[in-house]
């Protein structure tokens, strides 16, 4: 039996936790020790209740740091604004999980979106996996590539941010004794990187052939309550949207007017926020949604581009309207825009007509045949094996002793 420690860090949404649940069950019913390390307890409290492990707050960055580009375009810039700007910051954020380390006898790690996490298990001597999809695990460069490429940079604007973060990284190593980096994106991997993604919908658009190992997007299925449609007719749309997107009123509207029948999860309704629109069209989830059943009879999918949704959809063969909210989605819409099997919205002009783009997606067999298309390449995707999969390389990493 091992002790392991499971850490999320950065970055919002169910995701990060639907990536780790099914990992922690397995780890449970191995007979392994868990404690989670959330950086949100709050959204993720339902879809967490059952899993019988610890779960605790996680150390992270609450302040706004001044000086940091806007917006960031690389991930180094990310860290810039998470406590990566003064060696003495970060110095704090790896305390706290050193101390989380101490207090859970860990003697081992795994981490989604957690670089700070894996600092300190590299200090620790813990050996650590660090799991999710091609954003935050990037190709070894340097510097990492800059996932705003489709706007003009200043020269040397990315390699600068790198060497700022990769030298306050090293300088907190060295307080500590521990071996320096070479480079930033060795920090994202840990011992054991796991990319859980295709090609297809890589954040980076590497190419299939590159000598990494694509292990498939890892999710959490059939997870959330059965959905419940509005009554009468119409063609299904299951829409999962957050009221940050100044647009969702509108495409509500839109699929309204269109006819069809919503069933939507808008976590800022479910917390008690007024519907954005009231229509028998429309029907608000109380919580999140089993989106196994969901996409078995929804004829269109509508969210920001999360990667657990986007997948889900089209493995089901349904076809997306995408409204990302940031540029990790905004890679991701126009990746599977480039499949044939979606809209990105954030790409037609302003102000967008989304009725129109609505109808294309209803009305045009194009999207729906290249989500299907997708959902046969990828029919041989086993969710349950996949993760006896993952689980059997955490626990190859695990030391002897623990194993």
């Amino acid at each position: 039996m091992a002790r392991l420690l499971i850490g999320w860090e950065l970055g919002g949404g169910l995701g990060h936790a639907g990536r780790l649940e099914p990992l922690a069950a397995g780890l449970v019913a191995r007979g392994h020790a868990v404690t989670m390390w959330l950086a949100d307890l709050v959204q993720t409290r339902r879809l967490l209740a059952d899993l019988p492990v610890p779960q605790l707050q996680a150390p992270i960055w609450t302040h706004r740091t001044v000086g940091v580009p806007s917006p960031q375009v690389s991930l180094a810039e990310i860290l810039l604004g998470c406590g990566y700007l003064q060696a003495d910051h970060l110095e704090a954020l790896v305390q706290a999980w050193l101390s989380a380390l101490r207090v859970t006898g860990a003697e081992a790690m795994l981490v989604d979106y957690a670089p700070t996490a894996l600092l300190a298990a590299r200090i620790a001597g813990v050996p650590a996996a660090s799991i999710g999809m091609g954003f935050w695990l990037p190709p070894a460069q340097q510097p990492i590539p800059a996932f705003r490429d489709w706007e003009p940079l200043a020269p040397g604007r990315v390699a600068h941010a790198e060497r700022q973060v990769l030298a306050n990284v090293n300088t907190v190593l060295a307080r500590h004794g521990a071996a320096p980096l070479a480079a930033l994106w060795q920090l994202f991997r840990g011992d054991l990187p796991l990319l859980c993604s295709w090609p297809e919908i890589d954040h980076y658009a590497r190419a299939p052939d590159e000598p990494v190992q694509w292990l498939g997007p890892n999710f959490l299925p059939d997870a959330g309550q059965a959905p419940h449609w509005p009554a009468g007719e119409g063609l299904r749309v299951f829409a999962y949207l957050k009221a940050g997107h100044p647009d969702h009123a509108a495409v509500l509207a839109a699929l309204a007017g269109h006819g069809c029948r919503v069933l939507c999860y808008l976590p800022e309704v479910n917390a008690g926020l007024k519907p954005p629109v009231v229509s028998d069209r429309i029907r608000y989830a109380t919580g999140p949604v089993d989106l196994t059943q969901a996409f078995a009879e929804a004829r269109l999918a509508v969210c920001h581009a999360g990667q657990a949704t986007v997948v889900q959809a089209l493995l089901a063969g349904v076809p997306l309207l995408l409204l990302p909210m940031q540029a990790e989605q905004f890679l991701m819409s126009r990746q599977v825009e480039r499949t044939g099997a979606a809209i990105n919205a954030a790409m037609r002009p302003r102000p967008t007509d989304f009725g129109a783009l609505v109808d294309a997606l209803l009305t045009d067999p194009a999207p729906r045949q290249a989500a299907q298309t997708f959902a046969r390449r990828h029919a041989g995707f086993d969710h349950a094996t996949q993760v006896s999969d993952l689980l059997d390389r955490i626990e190859a990493m695990l030391p002897a002793r623990a194993a």
